[in-house]
């Protein structure tokens, strides 16, 4: 599509939306989603509307340092459950109704994230590179990861439980470094 910022080329994906929306990834492409009844002609308007700001965003994408990629765990996987197992034999208890059956702990490299949590697999998969950051830190993660098979978002109840269970939480998630 042409616009006054030149051609504007954008990945389009129809889904369960009710708006719009625009992303410039970092690589500085373009994705829509779009409500499944948009027509194209309208998204094309949309797009077409933002040009400046995808003009904006693709500048200062093009300033930033390109992104790296988080430095590998030079832990074993043995190493990693030795600093989670304890957390996790304290807290299961805690949570084992909830469960209802065998737990499945996961190890990965993530990018961005210290844990998931799965309830409906019954699965918490923890960064490895959590088990190289204060004992404290891990505490509070393997707790937050248990939290989710209670309540499976971060709303109000969640945030009630966690600060019933470990006052100090904000204290301890402090020191985990921000991504």
């Amino acid at each position: 599509m042409e616009t006054g910022e030149g051609a504007l080329v954008y990945e389009l994906t129809r889904k369960s939306v009710k708006n719009l929306n625009l992303r410039v990834r970092p690589d500085g492409s373009l994705a829509v989603s779009a409500p499944r009844w948009a027509a194209r002609a309208e998204i094309d308007r949309f797009v077409a509307s933002r040009a400046a700001w995808i003009t904006r965003t693709r500048a200062r994408l093009a300033q930033q340092p390109p992104a790296c990629e988080p430095p590998l765990c030079p832990l074993t996987d043995e190493q990693c459950m030795a600093v989670f197992q304890p957390f996790l034999d304290r807290y299961y208890p805690i949570f084992a109704p909830a469960i209802g059956g065998r737990l499945e702990i996961k190890l990965k490299t993530l990018k961005s994230l210290w844990g998931v949590c799965r309830p409906a697999k019954r699965q918490i998969t923890l960064n490895r590179r959590l088990a190289q950051q204060p004992l404290e830190a891990v505490e509070y993660v393997v707790l937050h990861e248990y939290l989710h098979f209670w309540h499976p978002d971060h709303g109000k109840a969640f945030h009630r439980e966690l600060d019933r269970l470990m006052p100090d939480n904000r204290r301890r998630r402090a020191l985990l470094p921000r991504r």
